[in-house]
């Protein structure tokens, strides 16, 4: 597995969804052996061409209590999941393809379950299990009988050869102009399917490697009914009316989904359109807040202006000021305290001036050392005093 795994990898280098899409393919040919994996270019009808990623190989379906290897091909686009795969049946030479609701005459698989292919649900065991279980009430091929060359068509009122079933109404003719049972619906820009071309060589089907026992085919007589009965034209008539029936059914119900979808979606944008008013109505109401508080807080500003300069005009009638009778303390320790700090700020100075005097050479280095000591010593008792007086007035230290 791990090497299968590093080959994946370099087969799926430009799919969006790399290491889903790998882990897909090694759940599938775990469990079905039988089939393979290959990269190969797929041509589509407008003649652009893909590597794309198919799984080949057989599937066993029970078919009236016996167990037949139907051999398939399932192409993975490079957006697994996002787009269902296409898939076909591969009849070996010695087969013929039956046409039916599930395979058209190029060998094209329709299901429901390929229709309604979800990115989120939908996976390639389940698709095969689909297969499988469509393919157990019709089988999508039959052996030649080893004297006929080539199938003889079939009318949509016939019973299928060697089926014993009728043949459903509505299902694609071989050799006839055919309607889609099951259109494949995709938002990508990728071509119309049609009648794809698998191989980089031209070959739409290449032959299988081995074949097992299929439901035989039987000689019929073309233009008889089941019951022996001939043709008429009121078994025509019913026939195409019930084929018009089955498409105008689905057409209506592919408008009805579309139309779901498109209510969903308005739906959905008129919450997030709600969202959005809620979110700009609290916005608008925060702003006209701050707004508010602005031109509050303008008004109490312009008032300190003018207060501010009501002051400084009454000052600048008054005369001189003493400094020292401007500053008066409430109480004695304040007042201590103040002296204190305006000594302690002269020691300061003093300090720094005997430095000038120092480096200009005014006084020698004894002289400065000596005096420096006093000072210091009389400014660190300034300090503590200082320090003492925040206590006692429970001030910040």
């Amino acid at each position: 597995m791990t090497n299968d795994e590093s080959v994946l990898k370099q087969y799926l280098s430009k799919y969006k969804h790399r290491d889903y899409t790998i882990r897909e393919v090694l759940n599938v040919i775990q469990v079905y052996k039988s089939l393979v994996y290959r990269l190969e270019a797929f041509v589509f009808n407008n003649g652009s061409r893909k590597d794309l990623l198919h799984l080949d190989g057989t599937i066993p379906v029970n078919y009236k209590g016996a167990y037949y290897n139907i051999p398939i091909c399932i192409w993975l686009m490079d957006t697994h999941p996002l787009n269902a795969p296409l898939c076909f049946v591969k009849p070996t030479p010695d087969m013929s393809i039956k046409v039916s609701i599930y395979v058209d005459n190029n060998g094209k698989i329709y299901l429901p379950y390929l229709h309604e292919w979800s990115q989120n649900g939908s996976t390639l065991l389940q698709l095969i299990q689909a297969m499988i279980s469509a393919f157990g009430e019709i089988p999508p091929v039959y052996s030649k009988p080893r004297n006929e060359a080539r199938p003889y068509p079939v009318s949509p009122f016939m019973p299928l050869p060697g089926s014993g079933y009728p043949y459903p109404q509505g299902a694609p003719q071989p050799g006839y102009p055919t309607t889609t049972p099951y259109p494949t619906t995709s938002n990508l820009p990728y071509p119309g399917y049609g009648s794809p071309y698998p191989g980089a060589n031209g070959t739409p089907y290449p032959p299988a490697a081995s074949a097992t026992p299929y439901p035989p085919a039987t000689n019929y007589t073309p233009g008889t009914d089941a019951a022996g009965g001939t043709i008429t034209e009121e078994h025509i008539k019913a026939s195409l009316l019930s084929a018009v029936e089955d498409k105008l059914r689905r057409r209506l119900k592919e408008q009805s989904q579309q139309s779901q979808a498109e209510l969903e979606t308005l739906r959905r944008t008129e919450q997030e359109l709600q969202q959005g008013k809620t979110r700009l109505e609290d916005i608008l109401a925060r702003l006209q807040r701050e707004r508010a508080d602005l031109d509050k807080n303008v008004t109490t500003l312009q008032e300190k202006e003018k207060e501010l300069q009501a002051a400084v005009e009454r000052l600048g009638e008054q005369e001189g000021i003493d400094v020292d009778e401007a500053v008066v303390t409430t109480a004695p320790l304040y007042s201590q305290l103040l002296n204190a700090f305006a000594e302690e700020a002269t020691l300061e100075d003093a300090i720094y001036y005997m430095g000038e005097a120092l480096r200009k050479e005014v006084i020698d280095l004894d002289t400065f050392l000596k005096q420096v000591r006093t000072l210091a010593r009389k400014q660190f008792t300034l300090r503590a005093l200082m320090h003492k007086c925040r206590q006692k007035a429970q001030l910040a230290c």
